[in-house]
């Protein structure tokens, strides 16, 4: 076993960074993707009803 950890070592470690990247990708779209006014799923907030909210907000400010 110990055998095969020395000679697998930096395929493992690529391995994990790989996963910890997808990870924090994954992370950041849900997070993106709580943006929407719940109208339009999927946008983002890049519609034009969810652009109208935040720009009254902004102004609201």
């Amino acid at each position: 076993m110990l055998l095969w950890l020395s000679a697998n070592g930096s395929t493992i470690i690529i391995s994990l960074i790989l996963i910890v990247l997808v990870y924090l990708a994954g992370k950041k779209l849900t997070k993106q993707k709580g943006n929407c006014c719940g109208n339009c799923s999927g946008c983002s907030g890049c519609c034009f009803h969810c652009f109208d909210e935040q720009e009254r907000e902004k102004q609201e400010l």
